[in-house]
């Protein structure tokens, strides 16, 4: 009776220990004491002059620098995405011509130096100072004085927007080779049209490739602008602070301010990528749930009770009778 109470026992559970992590803690620790140092620092220092910064972080000039550095980014990214879409099928066309044309433009903005290229577009004018139409050496039939009344902002968008076409489309190029070929092949085989197929079939799952490297690229292009005084621009952000900081004789509290600037456009960009990746990531990323139709919910429920009250039918076929 003894032995049958004894087979029936409950089973003694090993008293488990968790692992320790010690360095974790320490690493913690050295974090902290070097954040509440800088912390210290940042507040006892005199020659930060936080009340210059309060002074001019709202001022006319900073906001208005604010503002053209938006557009700037804006517009450059607007012509830098519109030539990579095209270069990009361009690299990808059978034809060897524009295949050749797109390696070029790719070698050649994305081996030569931004600054560089903004200087270039800002001695435009000394290069070609008219350009003229009509048959080599022959007569002229066009001829125009080229000026800029714009004082660098075309100049400034051109150098920005050009060099970054030439990352982006390697970013595109990238994209649309991450799509399996199958898939095209069995959208033709359905009767879809290659407009159609790059619409409906690749677009969509390239551009879970394509968008979180195009975001970081606003942001460097966002940064980029601080560049254009090669052009030059004389009114985006860097500028405008530089400018304020000759004036009073402090130009710490002045990159104070720009550096602030940057930081909070640089999150809100931030923000935006993370929900467009989101929404292209239904269904990919583990950490989205994947969109649900509520018209096939409700029909898979509805077949789901039905395919289990259905008999199971099994069919019982005669042996073949022997010859």
């Amino acid at each position: 009776m003894d032995s049958h109470q004894d087979s029936h026992a409950a089973p003694v559970l090993n008293n488990a220990v968790p692992v320790r992590h010690p360095g974790r803690w320490i690493s913690a620790v050295i974090i902290v004491g070097f954040l509440l140092a800088f912390l210290q620092s940042l507040f006892t220092n005199p020659n930060f002059r936080w009340d210059v910064v309060g002074t001019y972080i709202l001022d006319t000039k900073v906001i208005q620098g604010v503002m053209w550095t938006l557009f700037l980014t804006f517009a450059s990214m607007v012509l830098a995405i519109v030539l990579a879409i095209l270069l990009a099928f361009m690299r990808q066309s059978d034809n060897p011509v524009f295949r050749w044309s797109s390696w070029t433009w790719v070698w050649f903005f994305r081996g030569t130096p931004v600054y560089t290229q903004l200087l270039f577009w800002g001695l435009a004018t000394v290069l070609y100072p008219t350009i003229v139409l009509g048959i080599p050496f022959g007569p002229a039939t066009f001829t125009w004085v080229t000026s800029d009344p714009t004082h660098g902002l075309i100049p400034a968008i051109l150098g920005l927007g050009l060099n970054e076409s030439a990352y982006l489309a390697e970013i595109f190029r990238a994209g649309l080779k991450s799509v399996d070929q199958g898939q095209s092949e069995a959208a033709e085989a359905l009767g879809m049209t290659k407009g159609k197929i790059m619409r409906r079939i690749i677009l969509p799952q390239a551009m879970r490739v394509i968008v979180p490297p195009t975001g970081n690229e606003t942001i460097g292009m966002l940064k980029t602008t601080s560049l254009v005084l090669a052009v030059p621009f004389t009114l985006d952000l860097t500028f405008a602070t530089n400018a304020l900081a000759n004036r009073i004789y402090l130009p710490i509290p002045l990159l104070i301010v720009a550096a602030f600037w940057y930081l909070v456009i640089t999150s809100i960009l931030m923000v935006g990528q993370h929900f467009i990746e989101a929404h292209y990531g239904k269904g990919v990323d583990n950490r989205v749930p994947a969109a649900i139709n509520p018209a096939a919910a409700k029909a898979s429920a509805a077949v789901a009770p039905s395919a289990a009250a259905e008999p199971d039918l099994k069919m019982d076929f005669p042996e073949e009778e022997a010859k």
